[in-house]
């Protein structure tokens, strides 16, 4: 047994929290910084909450099953049971976690390379808070490590129960007819997607899946994977095509001609068919949002599903269908949807399966080309520049906000000035010929973000392309 300071191993380890959960390279999540984050966890959940098991999950990074064995050591030294899901969708261990009023430790990178890995952590009543996070950070609290690992035996009750969230409320035979291929690569639900969707009547296709971890962005979808889409639509006669980001908790859904649709986009479209009262969307979401009408009541937050949960409570009051989806597509349900004697229940965390079902169930009726082509015609544009410090970012924001013109030039924005900003998250600019440009760094590793809203896909697809290659040239 070796003994250890929690507040020591965080002050060296060069992990921090960054949007959601803790993340960092792989080698800086060694079996001590592992413990001393779960140590902090428990010894603060255990303050406000009565529990005795711990849930815990991976993705299918290489990484993440001896990051959950250390987890798992110091849950069983802090007097607790490690419930052990294995590869799970992180909003089906959330789902568990929340039905059973358990706390959870997801060990999941999300979309980042494999080179990185994170920790999210979630009380019996949800994702915890900043707040939360800053006590985790900082605590002391002392815990042992065994000189060897436990070894984990892995349980399928969360996966079951994840499933039945959906097959408990959409009608059985609620995808008849409709032929969907999944795009399984490395996805940590490439095992439960083919099972819900054929329970729900659809035929299922299974398609791209891959031995070695893909950092799929649904922010950042690449050439090759917008192409795919196209192919495979063809080439098997598919209706649409499915797939997640690594954790599974942010969607990518094509329409039935091989059309990614953006995040917010599908999350607008759920709500609409949820029939949502009031929602938190974070800043970079498309403006139609809330011009469009399809929402009632839209407040705008920081980009983060922490944010975006934080704004539930004062929704909540208000209004009774309530939801938070973000432009990489995690869609967040506050309250719980009763309708024709069947209950959603809420699940206040990121996730990629229901905006997906609601958009494939509602195409029976419609199609989703369709509902796409009713919206206003404003469309959004996003990518990033890795191994972009956080240095770099901010000193490419400060020369945006102190001498906007000459930025937005180098910047190979000359055909429009700025005429408003907002500052909610990063340097968010619009511009007299009605495009927005949005900068900000990741708040999970050294990149930085660029999203852009204009009249076209073309246009806004292009703007992108040319502040990313301006910004990497001189900056």
């Amino acid at each position: 047994m070796s003994d250890f300071l929690s507040n020591h191993v965080i002050n060296n380890s060069n992990i921090q929290f960054g949007t959601s959960g803790a993340r960092g390279l792989v080698q800086y999540f060694t079996p001590q910084v592992c413990g001393a984050f779960t140590a902090n966890f428990l010894s603060t959940t255990a303050a406000s909450y009565t529990f005795d098991t711990v849930a815990i999950g991976i993705d299918n990074r290489p990484s993440s099953y001896d990051m959950a064995r250390a987890c798992a050591a110091v849950v069983e030294y802090m007097g607790f049971k490690p419930y052990y899901c294995g590869v799970i969708p992180t909003p089906g261990l959330a789902y568990y976690a929340l039905e059973n009023k358990i706390p959870a430790i997801m060990i999941t990178g999300s979309h980042i390379p494999f080179d990185r890995n994170g920790l999210k952590f979630y009380h019996p009543t949800g994702e915890i808070t900043k707040s939360d996070e800053a006590v985790i950070a900082t605590g002391s609290t002392r815990f042992t490590l065994p000189a060897r690992l436990p070894d984990l035996i892995v349980s399928n009750d969360a996966s079951a129960h994840y499933i039945a969230r959906y097959t408990s409320f959409f009608p059985k035979n609620a995808l008849a007819g409709i032929r969907i291929g999944i795009y399984e690569h490395s996805s940590a639900g490439r095992d439960i997607y083919p099972i819900l969707f054929s329970m729900l009547g659809a035929e299922v296709v299974s398609l791209g899946r891959s031995d070695q971890f893909v950092p799929i962005d649904t922010e950042a979808v690449s050439e090759e994977d917008r192409q795919r889409a196209i192919n495979w639509l063809r080439e098997f006669h598919l209706d649409a095509v499915f797939s997640t980001d690594g954790d599974g908790d942010r969607p990518l859904l094509s329409d039935e001609k091989g059309r990614w649709l953006r995040g917010d986009i599908l999350g607008l479209l759920c709500s609409s068919h949820l029939g949502i009262d009031a929602a938190a969307v974070p800043v970079s979401s498309n403006s139609i949002i809330t011009t469009s009408g399809l929402i009632p009541h839209v407040v705008l937050t920081k980009i983060g599903s922490p944010y975006v949960i934080a704004a539930f409570d004062a929704l909540l009051d208000q209004f009774g269908r309530v939801a938070g989806f973000e432009a990489n597509g995690g869609y967040l349900l506050a309250s719980d949807i009763h309708h024709a004697g069947r209950t959603l229940k809420a699940l206040p965390t990121r996730d990629a399966l229901l905006p997906v079902v609601t958009a494939l169930v509602s195409s029976q009726h419609k199609k989703i080309s369709q509902q796409l082509a009713e919206l206003p015609a404003r469309y959004t544009s996003s990518n990033r520049l890795q191994n972009f410090s956080v240095a770099r970012s901010v000193a490419l924001l400060d020369k945006l906000v102190n001498d906007p013109a000459k930025t937005l030039s180098a910047c190979g924005v000359t055909n429009a000035s700025f005429v408003g900003r907002d500052m909610t998250d990063g340097v968010r600019l619009w511009l007299t010929n009605d495009d927005i440009i949005h900068l900000r760094p990741s708040g999970n590793a050294p990149e930085l973000r660029c999203y852009v809203e204009s009249t076209s896909p073309h246009k806004a697809d292009e703007l992108v392309r040319v502040i990313l290659s301006h910004i990497e040239d001189r900056f």
